[in-house]
């Protein structure tokens, strides 16, 4: 993404991806809007109290308050893992096993209708290449976006610098980023993470991939998938 002194909107979930993103586009003088959307999922607290170290520690002048958009799910996805915390994708289930229904059209658009009512142009998403799912391709935002102009009338374009990248290369974007203030467990005990779940192993396997010191605090450790 290149350097403007335009503010970008940024869907930040507190976990590696969205954090380094944000790192990056301050690093590239951009003015930088965070969002976090709560949805009633088990995560959420122990999320959210990362996300807000996390902007604590790299806060600057071109760092925009967070804005916080309630859009409760407990009604919509009912008995799935993500609201009951029963079944949740152990270390072992494919990536495919933690696929939330509609989640990033349902994450985008109050960011995105905040975006156009308040000026601002462009709404990034921390999305990499080996996002599997159909809701993270570039035809999808396309679509989404110009659906939104059409209902807001103002356009936000839904930008996604990290789309290239594998969870290795970004996490070589990271540089000095306080990233052990992040958070990526999907069933966690307090503020911990589980170190059992699928996130978790995920996270776990992109330190050792770049060759990063993990110092994230795991409640216990599953043997790297």
């Amino acid at each position: 993404m290149p350097s403007s002194d335009a503010t970008v909107g940024l869907l930040l979930s507190g976990g590696l991806d969205s954090c380094i993103l944000l790192g990056h586009l301050l690093d590239n003088g951009r003015r930088v809007r965070p969002f976090y959307v709560r949805s009633q999922l088990r995560w959420e607290e122990a999320e959210l109290r990362a996300a807000r170290a996390f902007l604590k520690a790299v806060r600057c002048e071109r760092l925009e308050p967070l804005v916080v958009f309630k859009l409760p799910l407990a009604d919509l996805y009912e008995d799935h893992w993500s609201i009951t915390g029963r079944g949740v994708p152990n270390a072992g289930s494919p990536d495919e096993a933690v696929y939330l229904p509609g989640r990033n059209a349902l994450l985008a658009i109050k960011p995105a209708l905040w975006c156009a009512m308040h000026g601002i142009g462009e709404l990034a998403l921390a999305v990499l290449a080996s996002n599997p799912f159909s809701d993270a391709t570039a035809e999808f935002f396309l679509e989404y976006a110009s659906a939104l102009h059409r209902a807001a009338g103002n356009r936000v374009d839904i930008v996604r610098p990290l789309a290239e990248l594998d969870k290795e290369h970004v996490m070589r974007l990271a540089g000095n980023l306080p990233l052990e203030l992040t958070f990526s467990c999907i069933a966690p005990l307090g503020n911990l993470h589980c170190g059992r779940c699928n996130k978790c192993a995920e996270r776990r396997a992109a330190f050792v991939a770049a060759g990063l010191e993990d110092l994230t605090a795991y409640a216990s450790l599953e043997p790297i998938r």
